[in-house]
Protein backbone atom coordinates (compact mmCIF):
# COMPACT_ATOMS: atom_id res chain seq x y z
CA UNK A 1 0.00 0.00 0.00
CA UNK A 2 1.15 3.39 -0.95
CA UNK A 3 0.67 6.34 1.56
CA UNK A 4 -0.50 8.55 -1.50
CA UNK A 5 -3.58 6.05 -1.82
CA UNK A 6 -4.56 5.61 2.12
CA UNK A 7 -5.57 7.29 4.67
CA UNK A 8 -3.12 8.12 6.92
CA UNK A 9 -3.85 10.78 9.80
CA UNK A 10 -1.55 10.77 12.04
CA UNK A 11 -1.18 13.69 15.09
CA UNK A 12 1.55 14.83 17.06
CA UNK A 13 -0.26 15.49 20.44
CA UNK A 14 -2.63 13.67 22.66
CA UNK A 15 -5.91 14.69 22.10
CA UNK A 16 -7.47 16.41 25.44
CA UNK A 17 -10.12 14.00 27.38
CA UNK A 18 -7.24 10.93 26.23
CA UNK A 19 -6.25 9.55 29.89
CA UNK A 20 -4.71 6.30 29.05
CA UNK A 21 -1.87 5.61 26.74
CA UNK A 22 -3.79 3.25 24.35
CA UNK A 23 -6.57 5.44 24.03
CA UNK A 24 -4.01 8.21 23.40
CA UNK A 25 -1.72 6.44 20.56
CA UNK A 26 -5.05 5.40 18.71
CA UNK A 27 -5.98 8.49 18.34
CA UNK A 28 -2.74 10.00 17.41
CA UNK A 29 -1.60 6.98 15.29
CA UNK A 30 -5.37 7.63 12.84
CA UNK A 31 -6.82 4.12 14.08
CA UNK A 32 -9.91 5.52 15.75
CA UNK A 33 -12.44 8.70 16.02
CA UNK A 34 -14.84 8.95 18.35
CA UNK A 35 -18.45 8.97 17.26
CA UNK A 36 -20.33 9.76 20.81
CA UNK A 37 -19.91 8.39 24.34
CA UNK A 38 -18.19 5.08 24.21
CA UNK A 39 -18.73 5.05 20.29
CA UNK A 40 -15.71 4.59 17.56
CA UNK A 41 -15.62 4.65 14.06
CA UNK A 42 -12.61 1.92 13.14
CA UNK A 43 -10.45 4.11 10.32
CA UNK A 44 -8.46 1.63 8.11
CA UNK A 45 -5.46 1.54 9.87
CA UNK A 46 -7.51 -0.02 13.06
CA UNK A 47 -9.27 -1.98 11.04
CA UNK A 48 -6.28 -3.73 9.61
CA UNK A 49 -5.15 -4.53 13.47
CA UNK A 50 -8.49 -5.66 14.47
CA UNK A 51 -9.25 -8.25 11.21
CA UNK A 52 -5.78 -9.45 12.42
CA UNK A 53 -6.89 -10.07 15.69
CA UNK A 54 -9.99 -11.27 14.62
CA UNK A 55 -8.24 -14.00 11.79
CA UNK A 56 -6.30 -15.40 14.89
CA UNK A 57 -9.77 -15.97 17.01
CA UNK A 58 -10.99 -17.44 14.00
CA UNK A 59 -8.59 -19.81 13.11
CA UNK A 60 -8.36 -20.85 16.31
CA UNK A 61 -12.20 -21.36 16.87
CA UNK A 62 -12.12 -23.60 13.69
CA UNK A 63 -9.43 -25.52 15.30
CA UNK A 64 -11.28 -27.16 17.92
CA UNK A 65 -14.53 -27.99 15.81
CA UNK A 66 -16.53 -24.35 15.94
CA UNK A 67 -19.24 -23.68 13.50
CA UNK A 68 -19.47 -20.01 12.96
CA UNK A 69 -22.92 -18.52 12.94
CA UNK A 70 -24.34 -14.91 12.87
CA UNK A 71 -27.01 -13.63 15.37
CA UNK A 72 -28.97 -10.70 15.79
CA UNK A 73 -27.92 -7.51 18.01
CA UNK A 74 -31.21 -6.44 17.83
CA UNK A 75 -33.35 -9.13 20.39
CA UNK A 76 -36.88 -9.17 21.50
CA UNK A 77 -37.30 -9.35 25.13
CA UNK A 78 -39.42 -12.35 24.88
CA UNK A 79 -36.50 -14.47 25.41
CA UNK A 80 -34.51 -12.65 28.08
CA UNK A 81 -37.49 -12.61 30.08
CA UNK A 82 -37.67 -16.25 29.79
CA UNK A 83 -34.18 -16.34 31.59
CA UNK A 84 -35.03 -13.58 33.68
CA UNK A 85 -32.57 -11.50 32.98
CA UNK A 86 -35.01 -8.93 31.40
CA UNK A 87 -35.23 -7.00 34.75
CA UNK A 88 -32.03 -8.52 36.67
CA UNK A 89 -28.95 -7.64 33.86
CA UNK A 90 -28.89 -4.23 35.19
CA UNK A 91 -28.58 -0.82 33.21
CA UNK A 92 -26.35 -1.44 30.95
CA UNK A 93 -28.82 -3.48 28.78
CA UNK A 94 -30.38 -0.92 26.91
CA UNK A 95 -33.43 -1.23 25.82
CA UNK A 96 -36.04 0.39 23.95
CA UNK A 97 -39.77 -0.07 21.80
CA UNK A 98 -39.70 -0.73 17.97
CA UNK A 99 -42.26 1.31 15.71
CA UNK A 100 -45.35 -1.56 17.23
CA UNK A 101 -44.17 -0.67 20.56
CA UNK A 102 -42.84 -3.98 21.29
CA UNK A 103 -40.05 -4.27 23.96
CA UNK A 104 -36.87 -5.01 22.58
CA UNK A 105 -32.66 -4.35 23.92
CA UNK A 106 -29.58 -4.03 22.34
CA UNK A 107 -27.63 -7.66 23.00
CA UNK A 108 -24.94 -7.68 25.26
CA UNK A 109 -24.42 -11.20 25.25
CA UNK A 110 -25.78 -13.81 23.49
CA UNK A 111 -26.71 -16.54 25.81
CA UNK A 112 -30.69 -15.96 25.24
CA UNK A 113 -30.06 -16.38 21.68
CA UNK A 114 -28.09 -19.19 21.19
CA UNK A 115 -30.28 -21.48 23.61
CA UNK A 116 -33.35 -20.26 22.03
CA UNK A 117 -32.33 -21.30 18.85
CA UNK A 118 -30.60 -24.23 19.99
CA UNK A 119 -33.27 -26.27 21.47
CA UNK A 120 -35.50 -26.76 18.48
CA UNK A 121 -32.13 -27.20 16.58
CA UNK A 122 -30.56 -29.94 18.23
CA UNK A 123 -32.77 -33.16 19.24
CA UNK A 124 -30.41 -36.14 19.65
CA UNK A 125 -27.58 -37.10 21.71
CA UNK A 126 -25.63 -37.63 18.37
CA UNK A 127 -25.31 -33.84 17.58
CA UNK A 128 -23.54 -33.81 20.85
CA UNK A 129 -21.30 -32.15 21.74
CA UNK A 130 -21.32 -29.24 19.74
CA UNK A 131 -19.36 -25.52 19.48
CA UNK A 132 -20.47 -22.65 17.51
CA UNK A 133 -19.46 -19.19 17.68
CA UNK A 134 -19.47 -15.41 16.20
CA UNK A 135 -17.56 -12.17 15.87
CA UNK A 136 -19.63 -10.08 16.60
CA UNK A 137 -20.99 -6.08 17.34
CA UNK A 138 -21.97 -6.12 21.11
CA UNK A 139 -23.32 -2.73 23.38
CA UNK A 140 -23.63 -2.55 26.94
CA UNK A 141 -24.63 0.74 28.13
CA UNK A 142 -21.81 1.89 30.48
CA UNK A 143 -22.48 4.35 32.60
CA UNK A 144 -19.24 5.75 32.36
CA UNK A 145 -17.66 4.87 29.20
CA UNK A 146 -13.54 5.74 29.24
CA UNK A 147 -10.29 4.51 28.26
CA UNK A 148 -11.13 4.15 24.72
CA UNK A 149 -11.78 1.24 23.25
CA UNK A 150 -11.33 -0.70 26.36
CA UNK A 151 -14.19 0.03 28.03
CA UNK A 152 -16.81 1.53 25.19
CA UNK A 153 -20.31 0.95 25.10
CA UNK A 154 -20.56 -0.42 21.33
CA UNK A 155 -17.41 -3.28 20.81
CA UNK A 156 -16.73 -6.45 18.88
CA UNK A 157 -16.35 -9.83 21.01
CA UNK A 158 -16.27 -13.41 19.50
CA UNK A 159 -18.91 -15.31 21.82
CA UNK A 160 -19.01 -19.24 21.67
CA UNK A 161 -21.65 -21.64 23.12
CA UNK A 162 -20.85 -25.52 23.68
CA UNK A 163 -23.92 -28.10 23.84
CA UNK A 164 -23.28 -31.24 25.90
CA UNK A 165 -25.05 -34.73 26.82
CA UNK A 166 -23.59 -34.31 30.38
CA UNK A 167 -21.13 -32.37 32.72
CA UNK A 168 -18.09 -34.72 31.57
CA UNK A 169 -18.09 -33.54 28.00
CA UNK A 170 -18.30 -29.91 29.18
CA UNK A 171 -15.43 -30.37 31.15
CA UNK A 172 -13.37 -31.85 28.33
CA UNK A 173 -14.51 -29.12 26.11
CA UNK A 174 -13.80 -25.87 28.15
CA UNK A 175 -9.92 -27.29 28.45
CA UNK A 176 -10.11 -27.20 24.67
CA UNK A 177 -11.02 -23.79 24.74
CA UNK A 178 -8.39 -22.80 27.83
CA UNK A 179 -6.18 -24.23 25.26
CA UNK A 180 -7.14 -22.85 22.82
CA UNK A 181 -7.31 -19.40 24.71
CA UNK A 182 -3.99 -20.04 25.66
CA UNK A 183 -2.78 -20.61 21.61
CA UNK A 184 -4.47 -17.47 20.69
CA UNK A 185 -2.81 -15.00 23.56
CA UNK A 186 0.45 -16.80 22.24
CA UNK A 187 0.25 -15.80 18.87
CA UNK A 188 -1.44 -12.39 19.52
CA UNK A 189 2.51 -12.06 21.20
CA UNK A 190 1.06 -10.90 24.37
CA UNK A 191 2.46 -11.50 27.97
CA UNK A 192 -1.09 -12.92 29.62
CA UNK A 193 -2.20 -14.98 32.66
CA UNK A 194 -5.61 -16.29 32.73
CA UNK A 195 -7.28 -16.62 36.79
CA UNK A 196 -9.41 -17.92 38.06
CA UNK A 197 -12.73 -15.71 38.45
CA UNK A 198 -16.15 -15.03 39.48
CA UNK A 199 -19.15 -16.16 36.67
CA UNK A 200 -20.58 -13.42 37.81
CA UNK A 201 -23.89 -12.05 35.93
CA UNK A 202 -23.36 -14.91 32.87
CA UNK A 203 -23.85 -17.39 36.04
CA UNK A 204 -22.61 -20.87 35.93
CA UNK A 205 -20.25 -22.46 38.47
CA UNK A 206 -16.92 -22.67 37.25
CA UNK A 207 -14.87 -19.81 35.03
CA UNK A 208 -11.41 -18.21 34.22
CA UNK A 209 -10.27 -14.90 32.77
CA UNK A 210 -7.84 -14.33 30.60
CA UNK A 211 -5.84 -11.05 30.87
CA UNK A 212 -3.19 -9.33 29.27
CA UNK A 213 -0.51 -8.36 32.21
CA UNK A 214 0.13 -4.14 32.19
CA UNK A 215 0.43 -1.97 35.44
CA UNK A 216 -2.75 0.11 33.98
CA UNK A 217 -4.65 -3.09 33.80
CA UNK A 218 -8.23 -2.45 36.35
CA UNK A 219 -8.00 -6.00 38.04
CA UNK A 220 -5.33 -7.39 40.73
CA UNK A 221 -4.29 -10.32 40.14
CA UNK A 222 -2.52 -12.48 42.61
CA UNK A 223 0.13 -14.70 41.05
CA UNK A 224 2.77 -17.50 42.20
CA UNK A 225 6.01 -16.97 41.67
CA UNK A 226 6.50 -20.89 41.04
CA UNK A 227 3.36 -21.83 39.31
CA UNK A 228 0.50 -21.30 36.81
CA UNK A 229 -1.50 -20.02 39.73
CA UNK A 230 -3.32 -17.17 39.24
CA UNK A 231 -6.40 -15.74 41.01
CA UNK A 232 -8.30 -12.13 40.77
CA UNK A 233 -7.71 -10.75 44.12
CA UNK A 234 -11.49 -10.26 44.95
CA UNK A 235 -11.63 -14.11 45.35
CA UNK A 236 -8.56 -14.57 47.79
CA UNK A 237 -7.64 -12.17 50.60
CA UNK A 238 -4.30 -12.00 50.05
CA UNK A 239 -1.19 -9.63 49.82
CA UNK A 240 2.65 -9.57 48.47
CA UNK A 241 4.85 -12.46 49.38
CA UNK A 242 2.00 -14.89 50.78
CA UNK A 243 2.29 -18.34 50.53
CA UNK A 244 0.74 -19.39 47.19
CA UNK A 245 -2.37 -21.81 48.28
CA UNK A 246 -1.38 -24.59 45.77
CA UNK A 247 1.91 -24.81 47.98
CA UNK A 248 3.90 -23.52 45.32
CA UNK A 249 6.79 -19.96 45.85
CA UNK A 250 4.70 -17.08 47.12
CA UNK A 251 2.15 -14.51 45.52
CA UNK A 252 2.96 -11.05 43.59
CA UNK A 253 0.12 -8.32 43.11
CA UNK A 254 -0.21 -7.49 39.89
CA UNK A 255 -2.20 -5.62 37.37
CA UNK A 256 -4.05 -7.08 34.40
CA UNK A 257 -6.72 -6.36 31.28
CA UNK A 258 -9.50 -8.82 31.35
CA UNK A 259 -9.18 -9.85 27.53
CA UNK A 260 -11.52 -13.17 27.65
CA UNK A 261 -13.76 -14.73 30.02
CA UNK A 262 -14.60 -18.81 29.65
CA UNK A 263 -17.67 -19.99 31.63
CA UNK A 264 -19.19 -23.51 32.36
CA UNK A 265 -22.65 -22.48 32.77
CA UNK A 266 -24.22 -26.01 33.33
CA UNK A 267 -27.72 -25.96 32.80
CA UNK A 268 -28.09 -22.38 34.10
CA UNK A 269 -29.85 -21.50 30.81
CA UNK A 270 -30.87 -24.77 28.88
CA UNK A 271 -32.93 -25.91 31.82
CA UNK A 272 -34.91 -22.31 31.93
CA UNK A 273 -35.22 -22.84 27.82
CA UNK A 274 -35.98 -26.33 27.99
CA UNK A 275 -33.36 -27.17 25.91
CA UNK A 276 -33.03 -30.60 25.67
CA UNK A 277 -31.49 -34.00 23.51
CA UNK A 278 -33.08 -37.31 23.60
CA UNK A 279 -30.41 -39.51 24.87
CA UNK A 280 -29.55 -43.50 23.68
CA UNK A 281 -32.65 -44.22 25.58
CA UNK A 282 -34.97 -42.53 24.25
CA UNK A 283 -35.30 -40.06 27.21
CA UNK A 284 -35.48 -36.37 27.72
CA UNK A 285 -31.90 -34.91 29.03
CA UNK A 286 -31.23 -30.84 29.66
CA UNK A 287 -27.89 -29.88 27.81
CA UNK A 288 -24.77 -28.59 29.83
CA UNK A 289 -23.31 -25.52 28.37
CA UNK A 290 -20.38 -23.63 28.25
CA UNK A 291 -19.59 -20.18 27.10
CA UNK A 292 -16.67 -18.51 25.91
CA UNK A 293 -15.69 -14.29 24.97
CA UNK A 294 -12.87 -12.69 24.16
CA UNK A 295 -12.90 -8.91 23.67
CA UNK A 296 -11.52 -8.72 19.86
CA UNK A 297 -11.72 -5.03 19.86
CA UNK A 298 -10.59 -4.73 23.82
CA UNK A 299 -7.20 -6.85 22.33
CA UNK A 300 -6.19 -4.56 20.49
CA UNK A 301 -6.33 -1.55 23.22
CA UNK A 302 -4.61 -4.23 25.51
CA UNK A 303 -1.80 -4.68 23.26
CA UNK A 304 -1.18 -1.03 23.03
CA UNK A 305 -1.01 -0.59 27.01
CA UNK A 306 1.60 -3.90 27.06
CA UNK A 307 3.58 -2.90 23.32
CA UNK A 308 4.40 0.98 23.44
CA UNK A 309 7.61 3.11 24.10
CA UNK A 310 7.70 7.04 23.99
CA UNK A 311 7.56 7.27 20.30
CA UNK A 312 4.30 5.35 19.74
CA UNK A 313 2.82 1.83 19.27
CA UNK A 314 5.39 -0.99 19.00
CA UNK A 315 2.73 -4.21 17.80
CA UNK A 316 3.38 -7.70 18.71
CA UNK A 317 4.37 -9.01 14.60
CA UNK A 318 1.25 -10.68 14.37
CA UNK A 319 -1.35 -7.90 14.57
CA UNK A 320 0.74 -5.52 13.11
CA UNK A 321 -1.10 -3.35 10.02
CA UNK A 322 1.84 -3.87 8.23
CA UNK A 323 4.85 -5.77 8.42
CA UNK A 324 7.22 -3.69 6.92
CA UNK A 325 7.84 0.46 5.98
CA UNK A 326 9.84 1.48 3.02
CA UNK A 327 11.07 5.25 3.53
CA UNK A 328 12.37 6.47 0.34
CA UNK A 329 14.93 9.29 0.37
CA UNK A 330 13.97 12.43 -1.93
CA UNK A 331 12.19 9.84 -3.93
CA UNK A 332 10.52 12.42 -5.69
CA UNK A 333 14.15 14.19 -6.84
CA UNK A 334 15.69 10.76 -7.78
CA UNK A 335 14.67 8.53 -10.19
CA UNK A 336 16.94 6.24 -9.17
CA UNK A 337 15.41 6.11 -5.06
CA UNK A 338 11.76 5.71 -7.20
CA UNK A 339 12.64 2.73 -8.79
CA UNK A 340 14.49 1.16 -6.37
CA UNK A 341 11.97 1.70 -4.08
CA UNK A 342 9.41 0.65 -6.53
CA UNK A 343 11.50 -2.51 -7.38
CA UNK A 344 11.68 -3.64 -3.92
CA UNK A 345 7.96 -2.93 -2.95
CA UNK A 346 6.97 -5.28 -5.56
CA UNK A 347 9.38 -7.98 -4.28
CA UNK A 348 8.36 -7.96 -0.81
CA UNK A 349 4.48 -7.92 -1.74
CA UNK A 350 4.92 -10.43 -3.79
CA UNK A 351 7.04 -12.27 -1.11
CA UNK A 352 3.66 -12.20 0.58
CA UNK A 353 4.64 -9.13 3.28
CA UNK A 354 2.38 -6.36 3.82
CA UNK A 355 4.31 -3.18 2.56
CA UNK A 356 3.80 0.26 3.05
CA UNK A 357 5.67 2.38 0.88
CA UNK A 358 5.99 6.02 2.46
CA UNK A 359 5.88 7.64 -1.55
CA UNK A 360 4.67 11.03 0.41
CA UNK A 361 6.95 14.79 -0.17
CA UNK A 362 7.80 15.28 3.72
CA UNK A 363 11.02 15.15 5.28
CA UNK A 364 12.15 12.33 6.46
CA UNK A 365 11.97 12.82 10.21
CA UNK A 366 8.01 13.57 9.54
CA UNK A 367 8.35 9.75 7.88
CA UNK A 368 10.42 8.31 10.50
CA UNK A 369 7.83 9.46 13.53
CA UNK A 370 4.74 8.45 11.54
CA UNK A 371 6.10 4.99 10.87
CA UNK A 372 7.13 4.32 14.78
CA UNK A 373 4.26 6.05 16.05
CA UNK A 374 2.36 3.69 14.31
CA UNK A 375 4.38 0.72 15.38
CA UNK A 376 5.51 -0.84 11.81
CA UNK A 377 7.74 -4.18 13.16
CA UNK A 378 10.60 -3.58 10.38
CA UNK A 379 12.01 -0.39 8.69
CA UNK A 380 13.74 -0.03 5.30
CA UNK A 381 15.85 3.31 4.43
CA UNK A 382 16.46 3.59 0.83
CA UNK A 383 19.03 7.04 -0.21
CA UNK A 384 21.86 7.63 -3.08
CA UNK A 385 24.40 7.32 -1.03
CA UNK A 386 23.05 3.44 0.40
CA UNK A 387 22.38 2.88 -3.63
CA UNK A 388 26.13 3.36 -4.15
CA UNK A 389 27.25 1.16 -1.54
CA UNK A 390 24.46 -1.35 -2.91
CA UNK A 391 22.61 -1.31 0.41
CA UNK A 392 19.89 -0.65 2.68
CA UNK A 393 19.41 0.72 6.29
CA UNK A 394 17.12 -1.66 8.35
CA UNK A 395 15.84 -0.83 11.66
CA UNK A 396 13.39 -3.35 14.26
CA UNK A 397 10.73 -1.35 15.83
CA UNK A 398 12.28 -3.51 18.78
CA UNK A 399 15.68 -1.84 18.80
CA UNK A 400 17.69 1.35 18.19
CA UNK A 401 20.47 0.94 16.47
CA UNK A 402 20.45 0.37 12.16
CA UNK A 403 22.36 -1.97 10.31
CA UNK A 404 22.88 -1.81 6.72
CA UNK A 405 21.61 -5.06 4.76
CA UNK A 406 23.49 -5.61 0.86
CA UNK A 407 20.25 -4.99 -1.22
CA UNK A 408 19.83 -8.59 -2.65
CA UNK A 409 19.98 -10.13 0.70
CA UNK A 410 17.26 -7.65 2.06
CA UNK A 411 14.48 -10.32 0.78
CA UNK A 412 16.08 -13.38 2.21
CA UNK A 413 16.94 -11.11 5.51
CA UNK A 414 13.33 -10.44 6.09
CA UNK A 415 12.14 -13.77 5.53
CA UNK A 416 14.33 -14.90 8.46
CA UNK A 417 13.77 -11.98 10.57
CA UNK A 418 10.10 -11.27 10.13
CA UNK A 419 8.36 -13.77 12.30
CA UNK A 420 5.31 -14.79 9.79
Amino acid sequence: MRISQYLLTTQKESPAGAETISHQLMLRAGMIRSLGAGLYQWLPLGLRVLRKVEHIVRKEMNAIGGLELLMPSVQSSDIWEESGRWDTFGPELLKFKDRHDRETCLAPTHEEAITSMMRHELKSYKQLPIIFYQIQTKFRDEIRPRAGVLRSREFIMKDAYSFHLDAESLTETYEKFYQAYTRIFTQLGLTFRAARADTGSIGGSVSHEFHVITPSGEDKLAISTESDFCTNVELLDAKEGDPSPDGKGTLTITRGIEVGHIFQLGDVYSKKFNASVLDENGKAVIMQMGCYGIGVSRIVAAAIEQCHDEKGIVWPAGIAPFDIVIIPMNMHKSERVQQASEKLYQELTQAGFDVLLDDRKERAGVMFADAELIGIPHRLVLGEKGLDSNTIEYKSRQKADTEEIAIDNVLNFLKKTALR
